[in-house]
């Protein structure tokens, strides 16, 4: 019997998720992977920032599948999320899961300012607004009325923990954004999270999420809680190890990494444990439900912009989802990333899934290559 061959380029060094699904292709026996410049590849698992979209699905007699959807990023910086929700009617109408949030441009970009009242019209008719003077109405609305006058301020395209000031003071956070020259977000800081004991400490949840070819969602059944090993402190918003839980600032800055979690990192199964004893919760039934609703209102809004169904090439996508949880148990998205790492045990299980889910539906393996069937998919369809 003839088997049939697969073939694929590989163009981005850097993604260790991808480098991982290469050699889980390449095992199979039935994908051979070519030059990084063949154009007859049937998958190109390609550079974020850098993919030849427009020559995609020319080549005559080849289905052709891409790791990225065109369009993505409006979903994965920070001010192109605010602006998405804001001017997407169904989104805005019933979006109470992102901190209130302004997106501002450094005044020597001279971008147009809207205007306290209405704000949200001249964002509707102008792609580039800088809403710093709805943030300063909101700002002071919110301190007479003594609802709490923390914020923070994000680089719409920053990671790791660059380019971000927690402040009370609204013009320190205008100051520190003209300052660093490109555009911002400033964002309503959720001053009462839930916190992990021992240890008084926050966490932030990632979700990884996949959207298939057919613009199915996934999401990945394993979540993991990145944490602080320092206790919060909403006094001293100076102190970066308190306040954000990026594992680069927390390895490089707090003396107590790895003190709690090994890898300042914990996986649902203890996080679901954790609830159950400390606040008589179950995961299942009071944040997750939360966090599917979140993913899928933000992608579902997307898909007629950026769906290849009916394009002559392929896309999917493994997306990661930031979230918080304040002491409510209210879940809050924090940003959405568009080539997320992943924890180092999850590596096997993820990219296998990724494989079978992603292109293995599109290219299907003979029977003598197929893995024996697990027990379950590792994604769930939402």
């Amino acid at each position: 019997m003839n088997v049939i061959m697969y073939t694929f380029v590989a163009r981005d060094e850097n993604s260790s998720v991808f480098a991982d699904v290469a050699k889980r292709l390449v095992s199979t026996g039935q994908w051979k992977r070519l030059k990084r410049d063949n154009p007859r590849f049937n998958l190109m698992l390609g550079e974020r920032n850098r993919l030849p979209f427009g020559r995609l699905g020319h080549e005559p007699g080849l289905m052709q599948l891409v790791n990225y959807y065109r369009g993505a990023d409006k979903l994965c910086r920070k001010a192109s999320l605010v602006k998405l929700i804001k001017t997407t009617p169904e989104l805005s109408e019933s979006c109470s899961w992102l901190p209130e949030s302004y997106v501002i441009y450094p005044t020597n970009l001279k971008t147009p300012v809207a205007p306290a009242k209405n704000g949200i019209n001249h964002m509707m008719n102008n792609p580039k607004t800088d809403e710093r003077e709805v943030f300063l109405a909101s700002y002071s609305q919110k301190k007479e009325a003594g609802e709490g006058s923390v914020w923070i301020a994000k680089s719409s395209a920053g990671a790791k923990g660059a380019g971000i000031l927690i402040s009370s003071d609204a013009n320190e956070l205008l100051e520190f954004i003209d300052n660093q020259g490109q555009v911002h977000v400033i964002q309503k800081y959720l001053e009462k999270p839930l916190l992990l004991e021992p240890g008084h400490r926050k966490f932030d949840i990632r979700s990884w999420v996949l959207v298939d070819h057919q613009y199915s969602i996934y999401l990945y059944k394993e979540g993991v809680l990145r944490t602080s090993s320092e206790p919060y402190d909403s006094s001293d918003l100076q102190d970066k190890t308190s306040h954000l839980t990026n594992h680069c600032i927390q390895k490089e800055h707090s003396k107590n990494y790895g003190k709690y979690e090994e890898g300042n990192e914990m996986f649902f199964d203890e996080f679901s444990q954790y609830l159950l004893k400390s606040h008589n919760t179950a995961l299942d039934s009071s944040i997750l439900p939360q966090i599917k609703q979140i993913i899928r209102s933000c992608l579902l809004c997307l898909e007629p912009a950026i769906s290849t169904k009916h394009l002559s090439y392929q896309s999917f996508q493994l997306f990661g989802f930031d979230f918080m949880v304040d002491e409510d148990l209210k879940v809050w998205l924090i940003e959405i990333n568009g080539a997320p790492a992943c924890a180092q045990k999850l590596y096997p299980e993820l990219c296998q899934g990724i494989v079978d889910v992603a292109i293995s539906s599109i290219f299907p393996l003979s029977d003598s290559s197929q893995k024996p069937p697990s027990q379950q998919s590792p994604f769930i369809k939402l």
